[in-house]
């Protein structure tokens, strides 16, 4: 049952039933330990999940993510990894022999969505690959704990398409984790020829230096599994002696084109890494998908995007943590600051009308830990301008959208996965509640539970 990975479809919900459908009880009787298996995509085996079930839980608050309010009183049926019904009390019967979970004292929401992560932590000179791996396990683990069932990683620091490894481990039940999408190396522009006889790393991201090459990195990223593919149109930023901040330009316009075209022509989705100028406006005009970061998005361009149908991924927090004031104290002498540029873009983002603001951390391990994800919650009701209830849709719906999971995922409704998360208080009054998940469901699945009363079966 091996599989090569160049063949692995890796179209989200359908890689899950794919690779579930590969774990199979042995054929033949089973003559070892304990009760009979299942067997992994590897020909190992392992112990088999335990039958579907049926949980009802008993919500005294429910947030509705396609309307963005409140309900109350609420009751949830699952049985295995999907949502069977969901209703008001009284007008949905549980049936006999179900296990009731009662959060009649919480609010229950849909599993949380972060749609910029990165797994794997920068990869250190020291760290061998090995190490890298258990790192981003670990990681994997705190963001399902902190609530987040689902994630699209944006590239994998320099471990190479070990992020696909993850994704399918996770999907065969192998360890607990998100729901992943992964983009790989991600794909950068050289702006100096190749040196002969240097050989560049192949874990790191796919430099290219002319249209040709950037379409084949593309069709080779996709071949060995990648659902998105991760570009960086602009680089670092100046500011000027007028106080103006100046923008690092690296792809030419057909390149990015060319990327974006051919990402699109094989039925996947392009996120870019932008901060501003010309890279920025190239990545809207060109039609990518997520615009990640937009330091300085204006009016203009956020009318642009949402005529293009395009969504916005800030990465607030990430973006505006102490580092920041300190680069640009040091190269300006402490005249001009970025951190206020970059709110007053996601404040004008928020005010466009039609537009579509996701919820995406940049959690790296560096300035922003795995498992605190939900500041970002914060900071886009405290200083980015959305209500708690758009806030709370751009890790849910939005992203579940923009993933193309809206169907699975993303919302509390019936034929859905069972992905619930639940907090004490009420996250429209409060959303640092968000920043207090304890309890975690993953189709089905109870990942923690620091709250919730398990009643018995009911009879």
């Amino acid at each position: 049952m091996k599989r090569s990975l160049a063949l692995i479809p890796a179209i989200g919900v359908v890689l899950i039933a794919v690779v579930s459908a590969q774990v199979q009880p042995p054929p033949a009787a089973w003559r070892g330990a304990g009760p009979t298996p299942c067997v992994g995509t590897d020909g190992g085996v392992f112990k088999c999940a335990p039958a579907a079930r049926t949980i009802a839980i008993r919500a005294g608050r429910l947030f509705d993510s396609t309307a963005g309010q409140m309900l109350t009183r609420r009751v949830v049926l699952i049985t295995g990894e999907r949502i069977t019904d969901v209703g008001a009390e009284g007008a949905v019967k549980i049936p006999t022999g179900a296990q009731v979970i009662d959060l009649s004292q919480a609010t229950l929401l849909p599993g949380l969505i972060d749609a910029h992560t990165h797994m794997f932590n920068q990869r250190a000179a020291t760290k061998s690959a090995e190490q890298s791996l258990l790192i981003a396990v670990q990681n994997a683990q705190a963001d399902l704990r902190a609530g987040f069932t689902s994630a699209r990683d944006m590239s994998s620091h320099g471990n190479g398409y070990a992020d696909i490894e993850i994704r399918n481990a996770i999907n065969e039940g192998r360890f607990e984790g998100p729901r992943y999408q992964v983009s790989t190396l991600g794909i950068v522009w050289g702006a100096e020829p190749r040196k002969p006889g240097v050989t560049e790393n192949p874990l790191a991201s796919t430099i290219v230096r002319s249209v040709d090459e950037a379409r084949a990195a593309v069709r080779e990223q996709i071949a060995h599994g990648a659902d998105w593919i991760k570009l960086f149109p602009t680089g670092g930023y100046t500011f000027d002696a007028a106080g103006k901040a100046r923008y690092q330009l690296t792809y030419p316009m057909p390149v990015l084109q060319a990327l974006i075209d051919e990402t699109h022509r094989l039925r996947k989705k392009t996120a870019c890494h932008v901060l501003g100028g010309e890279g920025q406006r190239n990545a809207i005009v060109a039609g990518c998908d997520t615009i990640e970061h937009a330091f300085d998005l204006d009016q203009e361009q956020a009318n642009m995007m949402v005529a293009k149908g395009l969504y916005y991924d800030p990465t607030l927090q990430r973006y505006t943590e102490p580092y920041m004031d300190d680069v640009d104290a040091k190269s300006t002498g402490g005249k001009y600051r970025m951190i206020p540029i970059f709110q007053h873009a996601v404040q004008i983002a928020a005010a466009t009308k039609g537009m579509k603001i996701m919820m995406g951390s940049g959690v790296d391990g560096s300035t922003y830990p795995h498992g605190s994800q939900a500041l970002d919650f914060e900071m886009l009701v405290r200083h980015g301008g959305l209500t708690a209830a758009r806030a709370i849709q751009a890790g849910t719906s939005v992203n579940a959208e923009v993933l193309g999971w809206q169907n699975q995922v993303g919302s509390i409704d019936k034929g859905k996965y069972a992905d619930l998360i639940a907090v004490s208080g009420d996250p429209l009054a409060d959303i640092t509640e968000l920043q207090r998940v304890a309890f975690v469901m993953k189709g089905g699945r109870i990942i923690r539970n620091d709250l919730a009363t398990p009643v018995a079966a009911t009879r």
